[in-house]
């Protein structure tokens, strides 16, 4: 498995609604910014999650939005290469849709919404959300919700 770096800036807000900024770089430290993925949509709560008292099982609902803008030129000519069919070209800084097309380098399907099943536990201004399987199974099937816990985000102030 390889290493997947990013930054993260999650959003909660009145209605169960969400929104999720995501930086993949190239690099531990940042400085090679790849791709900003913005995902909106809502949380359906689903109950506790066993793996600590006040956790809970959540389903992600991507049906507000599901943007990529690629940030490097090689992110860029990689997807004219895998996905530029009813896309515009992939240009640096310029965002495309995914919302409801077909995008196989994320694994997304003409047609659906995109949803993650995964959990939150918060505790002392930190949330925790499900750590990645080790064998790198994605969390887009109720059977494949996370049952470990990843480093927190913290919040701001």
């Amino acid at each position: 498995m390889k290493p997947f770096y990013l930054t993260r800036a999650f959003t909660y807000a009145a209605g169960d609604k969400f929104a999720l900024d995501v930086i993949n770089s190239a690099d531990p430290f940042g400085k090679v910014p790849l791709v900003k993925i913005v995902i909106k949509g809502h949380i359906v709560w689903q109950g506790e999650h066993p793996i600590v008292a006040g956790a809970q099982k959540v389903d992600f609902i991507a049906d507000e939005g599901y943007e990529v803008t690629p940030l490097h030129q090689g992110f860029a000519d990689a997807m004219n290469q895998v996905a530029s069919q009813g896309f515009n070209k992939w240009e640096v800084n310029s965002m495309q849709s995914v919302m409801g097309k077909a995008f196989a380098p994320f694994g997304l399907v003409e047609g659906q919404t995109y949803a993650e099943y995964d959990l939150i536990f918060v505790l002392n201004g930190m949330m925790f959300w499900g750590a990645k399987h080790v064998d790198g199974r994605g969390f887009d099937k109720l059977e494949n919700r996370p049952d470990n816990l990843q480093i927190p985000l913290i919040r701001r102030q």
